[in-house]
């Protein structure tokens, strides 16, 4: 259980911290205070469900396929936070591409780190 909430914490401020890094480096995506926490809940969410289905159907591909998959989910994960939140919003397809490559970059080094020392490995209680 703790190891799902690590997890949950460590994916929520990703998010979050994602979105503010590439509202600062691209001058055409903005983030609004009024709708952050809740376009940072549709982005996370939406990121999740949408790599699960694609790491289920690509499980057996290439780890180049994996990482087109995360791209491509860090982009539709965007689309629907527009939808469905006044927190985010662009000025134009150069802002979305470039938002989406620094949200995926940012989620994934911060993911990979969390997974590499914050994130109790269940092997690790065993030796114990």
């Amino acid at each position: 259980m703790m190891r799902l909430l690590i997890r949950l914490a460590v994916f929520l401020g990703s998010a979050a911290l994602g979105l503010f890094i590439a509202s600062l480096l691209i001058p055409g995506f903005h983030v609004h205070l009024a709708g952050f926490l809740f376009a940072i809940i549709v982005f996370a969410v939406a990121q999740a469900l949408i790599a699960w289905l694609v790491d289920r159907l690509f499980q057996r591909s290439a780890p180049t396929i994996a990482g087109i998959a995360g791209l491509l989910s860090t982009f539709l994960a965007l689309w629907l936070a527009t939808l469905l939140s006044d927190g985010l919003s662009f000025d134009g397809v150069g802002a979305w591409i470039l938002a989406a490559v620094v949200v995926w970059v940012v989620t994934a080094i911060i993911g990979w780190l969390a997974a590499k020392y914050l994130v109790p490995r269940p092997e690790a209680n065993r030796a114990r």
